[in-house]
């Protein structure tokens, strides 16, 4: 593993990412009062100095706690989304890869018809029935309702190819059962493309509920990277130069993404053998 972390840049320079805005959160709690992100914690508006590092936004918080707070907690969104989503988009992929027939057309074609409907705009629809009352939990599983559709997709493309392979059909004519031959044969096969996938579809879940936390549709009592991007949009704080609100959650978004994306370009070398490289 470590030599092949050495050689694979990709994912060790996504890993660090994310390593280290895990640090941040983790250990900025022990260091850090996050009491501090509750409104009315502090003077408004004030820029960075010594009492607030990152300065302090309209209502009062104090930004370095809200970043504290919100960086696991949107990452907490991405990664509830992406699980269910590849869950639910990998068990309908090989039950239609592997049974193939009617059960196949009907799983494809869902699967096509949910792809061909535009995603934001069913996410909007979702988010303003269920605005009322909505929990950060829930709202990961208002994401997590179409996050299942494109890993069905791919998860069954390479489903196919795997099932066609000898040595399934070598444990097929020795009379393996069907869940034997999908849980040994088919899935330890699949493993290195449902990781790419995995990370792929938690990149898709965050930046979803950015936007839609951005449109406040979200949880507006949480404190998560869309929602401050929300009061910074609400209070226009960037015609009035408050940099030191916009920025920080800015970066870190950025880092999020960059960092899930090469973790994802970096697996996806074990999940294509047309990239594989050898040690």
């Amino acid at each position: 593993m470590l030599s092949y972390l050495r050689r694979n840049r990709q994912v060790t320079v996504g890993l660090t990412l994310l390593l280290i805005l895990l640090l941040f959160a983790g250990v900025g709690r022990l260091l850090w009062d996050v009491g501090q992100a509750m409104p009315l914690s502090g003077p408004p508006n004030r820029p960075p100095s010594g009492e607030h590092p990152l300065g302090t936004d309209r209502q009062g918080r104090d930004l370095l706690a809200v970043m504290i707070v919100a960086t696991p907690l949107t990452f907490y969104i991405g990664l509830l989304a992406g699980f269910i989503g590849v869950a639910i988009g990998t068990a309908l992929a090989l039950i239609a890869a592997y049974n193939g027939g009617r059960v196949d057309a009907i799983i494809r074609s869902v699967v096509d018809v949910g792809l061909t409907i535009p995603p934001l705009l069913v996410l909007i629809l979702l988010a303003v029935s269920l605005h009322s009352g909505l929990t950060v939990s829930q709202m990961a599983l208002v994401i997590a309702s179409l996050a299942w559709l494109w890993p069905a997709r791919t998860i069954r493309a390479k489903a196919l190819s795997i099932k066609e392979r000898a040595y399934v059909q070598i444990a097929r004519l020795s009379g393996a059962s069907s869940a034997k031959i999908i849980f040994l044969e088919i899935m330890p096969n699949l493993l290195p493309y449902l990781a790419a996938t995995f990370v792929g579809t938690v990149s898709a879940a965050i930046l979803a509920s950015i936007g839609l936390e951005i449109l406040g549709l979200g949880v507006i009592e949480a404190n998560t990277l869309g929602i401050t991007l929300y009061w910074v949009n609400y209070y226009s704080a960037l015609l009035h130069g408050m940099w030191w609100w916009f920025l920080p959650p800015v970066i870190i978004i950025i880092m999020l993404f960059v960092g899930l994306f090469s973790v994802s370009s970096g697996l996806d070398e074990l999940a294509n053998p047309r990239k594989r490289r050898s040690l």
